[in-house]
């Protein structure tokens, strides 16, 4: 897996964890924000990245556990921010339930909680998102333009993720949607002196109703922030000032 570094001589480390069907890139403009005031370590997923493109996506379990191996290896103890989106906010939510690291503060911003229904239930929902981005690779940026909200993507946006597409196996897709689905959590987590506040838009608030569900029950102490006019993992690409301002909010509280 290949892991991006961005200000390594500066003292509070920042990792951002990006979703399914983008790059490491898709923190851009973050990055070109914060990288002067913070450390941020941006792995390419498996499967994700442009330079590795025989790799496959594994599952939740294991990104997990191999970001936390590389932050071990390279001494890195505590994590003053972790953040994932979508697909990445299930790894870093993995990650932040294993304890293998101290983790200060978390942002699950539209995070997939694993879903708490039979296992033919789960895997008939993951085979309908696998059809659905599968026709989307095959059938190129015109179909894509009718399956997303064009008010929430730019052409540009859909050419990108079509690029996206293009490299990425189906393989990768069946197993990003069937492990984000399935990944395993332990059944009671040990409470986190740090924060964990859930991220979600306005739009997608029906859509993330599960999830938020899901973080009241086993992680009680959550704090949920919901974004007017904001649509599912829109804040890295569309609002990257306001998101690198709540990213230094929640790490200058004094705890």
């Amino acid at each position: 897996m290949n892991i991006h570094e961005f200000g390594a001589d500066k003292n509070k480390i920042i990792v951002l964890i990006h979703p399914s069907l983008v790059m490491w890139d898709y923190f851009e403009y973050i990055l070109s924000i914060l990288k002067e005031e913070y450390h941020i370590i941006v792995p390419a997923l498996p499967g994700y990245d442009e330079e590795n493109p025989n790799e496959n996506f594994t599952s939740v379990e294991e990104i997990a556990d191999n970001l936390l191996g590389w932050l071990k290896e390279h001494k890195i103890e505590k994590v003053d921010l972790l953040y994932g989106c979508s697909m990445g906010g299930s790894i870093a939510l993995k990650m932040f339930s294993n304890h293998g690291i101290k983790i200060r503060n978390i942002i699950c911003d539209g995070a997939i909680t694993p879903y708490q229904l039979p296992w033919i239930v789960t895997r008939m929902i993951a085979i309908r998102d696998f059809l659905m981005i599968s026709i989307g690779k095959i059938g190129g940026l015109k179909l894509l333009e009718k399956s997303f909200s064009t008010d929430e993507y730019s052409e540009e946006e859909l050419k990108y993720v079509a690029k996206v597409l293009n490299f990425i196996s189906y393989k990768t897709i069946w197993r990003t949607f069937e492990s984000c689905n399935n990944y395993v959590m332990p059944k009671n987590v040990s409470e986190h002196s740090g924060r964990i506040q859930y991220w979600y838009g306005d739009k997608e608030s029906k859509a993330r109703a599960w999830d938020i569900k899901y973080m009241k029950t086993y992680f009680p102490n959550t704090e949920f922030i919901k974004f007017e006019n904001m649509g599912h993992g829109s804040m890295a690409s569309l609002y990257p000032v306001k998101m690198a301002n709540q990213f230094r909010d929640l790490m200058e509280v004094k705890k």
